[in-house]
């Protein structure tokens, strides 16, 4: 029989779980809860760094797993790939090949074989990629495996050879991504559609705006999908001094979870009680205020779910500020293909096809919601943006209600952690590098996108 579960260990478990949804407020609340009955908790103190590093608090995330590990405590390894994963991401190379030089416990961990690979390749790339390969081909672990075999994907797409890229990637998402329902999202966006074409029948203005429900200010959401240059616009809008970027920020998934759940979505939200629609509000805003750094007036929100959930925003964001980038449509999806996402929610990625069909809803759904819905907008093309920064960006600035500031035409200077697929390009000056990177994988495409395109 267990020994019985004590209150630290209970609240770790819950902590943990949380963490592991995507829950930071709640597992935040809980890891600081078991630190006040017991500070030097090994486990808690992991989770707690875990949730600043996914809020974007680097040097809070480094200073508490430093602390942890001069403990020399039962989870060092665990901490020590933490660290270095988070310095790898923060552009601080040096202080992580300093620390995994510094300690020989990381080796035992599977991980261990990636950290190598990574070391080799900085003095022997076509051998550093070969050791990725052969850890993503080896490793039982099915995130290890993408996390190796797509930073081998990017290291042989820098090199220029191109269809062992794509062939790679094609093989780990065939070994790594369980069936996408894409039907679903497009049965979805029909009836979306469906919905605001009964309203505009009806002569119903806004459909499912809620009377009542107050305006949010000072609040602004991306809209678009990914790899469209969100996290470009997040980087530069984060190095004003007033707007703080919030990442990929669940609330709004949270939003449209509870209105499936009430039976609300998408058919009955003007049935929506005044209530309802300000509590999840409440909500939302409370989460971008936990995630918003000191300083800071405005929020940013780079989820890149909102195109799907638009009749939810008018009806619990009323009068939020959105940012709509679009991006050539085959650049977009080579990126997405050759690189590693949530291979549940964002299944769709694992085939050019799938990526198509997402974008012929997409680009269906979105103008035509965002006129019905009279949501109030901004229209922003992501070449323009590369091409024009100064003139775009202060399109932006205008739109949130915010003066211009020199500092967000550096976005390559900002010091938070990015914690998305871009994090090594955003580390980069402003550049073209990007558009047109379709042509490399120009014997992927076919004349079903021709429609996408010239659209």
């Amino acid at each position: 029989m267990p020994p019985p579960e004590n209150k630290v260990d209970r609240l770790f478990r819950d902590a943990n779980a949380a963490l592991s949804s995507g829950r930071l407020a709640e597992a935040l609340d809980l890891a600081e809860l078991g630190l006040r009955v017991r500070s030097d908790h090994p486990y808690l103190a992991l989770v707690r760094a875990v949730v600043d590093h996914r809020l974007g608090r680097t040097s809070l995330a480094v200073d508490r797993l430093r602390r942890l590990l001069a403990q020399q405590p039962p989870n060092a390894v665990e901490a020590t790939v933490m660290l270095a994963e988070i310095l790898s991401r923060g552009g601080r190379k040096s202080e992580a090949e300093a620390l995994l030089a510094s300690r020989a416990d990381w080796k035992s961990d599977e991980r261990g074989a990636l950290f190598e690979a990574r070391q080799i390749a900085q003095t022997d790339r076509p051998r550093g990629i070969e050791r990725m390969r052969a850890c993503a081909e080896a490793s039982r672990s099915l995130s290890l495996k993408r996390i190796a075999g797509f930073e081998a994907v990017r290291m042989l797409d820098a090199d220029a050879r191109y269809r062992e890229a794509f062939e790679l990637a094609q093989w780990l998402h065939q070994q790594t991504t369980p069936p996408f329902d894409i039907t679903g999202v497009e049965l979805d966006a029909n009836e979306q559609l469906a919905l605001l074409a009964r309203a505009s029948r009806a002569g119903l203005s806004r459909p499912g705006r809620r009377a009542g429900v107050p305006d949010c200010e000072a609040t602004a959401m991306i809209v678009g999908l990914p790899r469209s240059g969100t996290t470009l616009v997040e980087q530069m809008l984060d190095r004003h001094p007033l707007i703080a970027g919030i990442g990929e920020y669940e609330g709004i998934s949270d939003i449209g979870d509870a209105l499936v759940s009430r039976g609300l979505w998408p058919a009955r939200l003007r049935d929506s009680p005044t209530e309802d629609a300000t509590q999840l509000q409440s909500a939302y805003l409370e989460g971008a205020r936990m995630r918003r750094r000191a300083g800071a007036s405005h929020t940013f929100d780079k989820t890149l779910r909102a195109w799907r959930l638009l009749p939810a925003v008018a009806a619990v964001l009323p009068n939020i500020a959105l940012v709509h980038i679009e991006r050539d449509p085959r650049d977009c999806a080579i990126s997405m293909f050759l690189s590693n996402f949530h291979p549940q929610s964002f299944g769709f990625t694992a085939s050019l096809e799938m990526i198509r069909r997402v974008m012929v809803a997409h680009q269906r759904l979105v103008a035509p919601s965002l006129e019905a819905l009279a949501l109030r907008a901004l229209r922003l093309q992501y070449e323009s943006l590369v091409d024009k920064p100064e003139i775009e960006i202060r399109r932006v600035l205008e739109h949130l209600g915010v003066a211009f500031d020199a500092s967000v035409l550096s976005p390559e200077a900002n010091e938070r952690t990015v914690l998305t697929l871009s994090h090594e390009q955003v580390r980069r000056k402003i550049n073209r590098s990007s558009i047109g990177r379709w042509r490399n994988y120009a014997f992927a495409f076919d004349a079903s996108w021709d429609a996408l395109v010239t659209s």
